[in-house]
């Protein structure tokens, strides 16, 4: 009788019940599409905030003095230190070995260029008819043997990839080149020129300080490259020669040692908890903070692989990245509270007035006897059913959005999740019942004799 009663209110009341059920599916639509790309917006917005740069400096400890305004780091660095090439690969050890997507060692000198038309033809160790030119050595595409054996590709193509190469970059065993385009404007150099490297100082900062007092060691070999690309970056490495590592080595006399390391990790943004001291952490908190990949963990981590290194977090591009997604989030959880809201704004309007048509059904139930608990019972059954067919459409229609907007945003779509459906179904039965509650409590409080009477 009971389910005959909920099938007969269904049957004849159709058109209420559809207009009820949309306003539901809809609004538990747009509570899906944003609980589905919210999952795992964290995931696919620090990928794209790789597009940043690095997000970790490494330096020789040796060069470190802590001087930090304001998030701009101010250390001054001096010339003579350096750190190994062979420990690179330890890095892929750490407990955060997965989140780090790219690392490229930096050394940086100051050289002699000299063109095609102006390479000498005897060394003079003149510097007469050459131009003084910054010279970086990176990796560009480099492959690195992890303990079990596995290869991982790193460079500097992956932790700069804003840089632009028009031709391609240099392969790590040859004798190539890329150009910025600033230099090669002025030298009228294009892709497969010629030039050579001789004479000069090496650079103990980056290109960003070369005003900066510099160390006087002598360049110990002339070399000769091919250009294979020409560089675009936006910044001062657009007036630099940049070479592979083990080349740079070669003409500064530093074999296997690197001045700088660029790493670039996908972290979870920082809150209070992580910029703590974790010093002052009790065991139970530094567990918890080294067991999250925060940005300063991660760093922690390579610090302690990395013997004698200080590894500094660069906290523009960290800090921007926490606000961006702490502002993406917001802005969804605020798209999901108005859908639910007004999903519940239209399931009340209809509640209230399914309940004055059914005035004289509800009078003549407490007649034959069924109590103010029993006349709530029924009503709120059927409105959990409508609840549970609103909200299993409005799933449905849910993962089309959230494959539409995951897809037109981050180019992939997220994966349909039972959490999600499950989650969908309660706040489809909250918003119901919060949305009918006052019309079904005055529908309990009816005394039939009025209603009978036709009062």
């Amino acid at each position: 009788m009971f389910f005959r009663l909920i099938a007969d209110n269904f049957a004849r009341r159709p058109r209420r019940k559809v207009l009820t059920g949309a306003a539901l599916a809809l609004g538990m639509a747009v509570a899906t599409a944003t609980l589905s790309v919210s999952l795992d917006i964290g995931d696919k917005l620090a990928k794209e905030f790789r597009s940043l740069g690095a997000n970790l400096v490494v330096t020789p400890e040796a060069d470190s003095l802590p001087l930090e305004i304001g998030g701009v780091d101010y250390r001054p660095v001096n010339a003579g230190a350096y750190l190994p090439e062979a420990d690179l690969p330890k890095i892929k050890s750490v407990f955060w070995h997965n989140n780090i997507i790219a690392f490229a060692p930096i050394l940086e000198l100051k050289t002699v260029l000299y063109t095609d038309s102006r390479i000498p033809s005897e060394p003079s160790g003149q510097n007469t008819s050459g131009l003084e030119a910054p010279v970086i050595g990176t990796w560009a595409v480099h492959e690195v043997r992890e303990a079990d054996g596995t290869k991982f590709v790193t460079g500097i193509a992956k932790t700069n990839p804003w840089w632009v190469v028009k031709g391609g970059w240099f392969n790590d065993g040859q004798n190539e080149c890329v150009v910025g385009e600033k230099l090669a404007a002025r030298q009228h150099l294009k892709i497969g020129d010629r030039i050579e490297l001789r004479g000069g100082e090496i650079a103990p900062r980056s290109l960003a300080h070369v005003d900066d007092e510099t160390a006087h060691v002598s360049i110990r070999e002339n070399v000769s490259f091919l250009v294979s690309g020409i560089l675009s970056s936006g910044a001062s490495e657009d007036e630099a020669i940049i070479v592979p590592l083990s080349f740079a080595q070669r003409i500064a006399g530093k074999a296997g040692e690197y001045r700088k390391l660029y790493v670039s990790a996908l972290t979870k943004p920082e809150d209070d908890f992580a910029r703590r001291d974790p010093k002052s952490m009790t065991p139970s908190e530094l567990e918890r903070w080294s067991c999250t990949p925060y940005v300063s963990s991660i760093a922690a981590s390579i610090k302690e692989v990395l013997p004698g290194s200080d590894v500094r977090v660069i906290r523009r591009v960290a800090e921007g990245e926490g606000r961006i997604l702490t502002r993406v989030r917001t802005l969804l959880w605020l798209v999901t509270v108005a859908s639910l809201l007004a999903a519940a704004l239209a399931v009340g309007a209809s509640s209230a007035a399914s309940v004055m048509e059914r005035r004289t059904e509800i009078g003549l139930m407490k007649a034959l006897g069924a109590g103010s608990a029993t006349v709530g019972f029924l009503l709120v059954a059927e409105q959990l059913l409508l609840a549970f067919v609103g909200g299993c459409l409005g799933y449905a229609l849910g993962l089309l959005l959230a494959r539409f907007v995951g897809t037109k945003i981050f180019g992939v779509p997220p994966e349909p999740s039972l959490l999600v459906l499950g989650v969908i179904l309660v706040l489809a039965a909250g918003v119901t019942l919060l949305g009918s509650a006052l019309p079904l409590r005055r529908a309990a409080t009816y005394d039939p004799a009025p209603i009978l009477r036709g009062e």
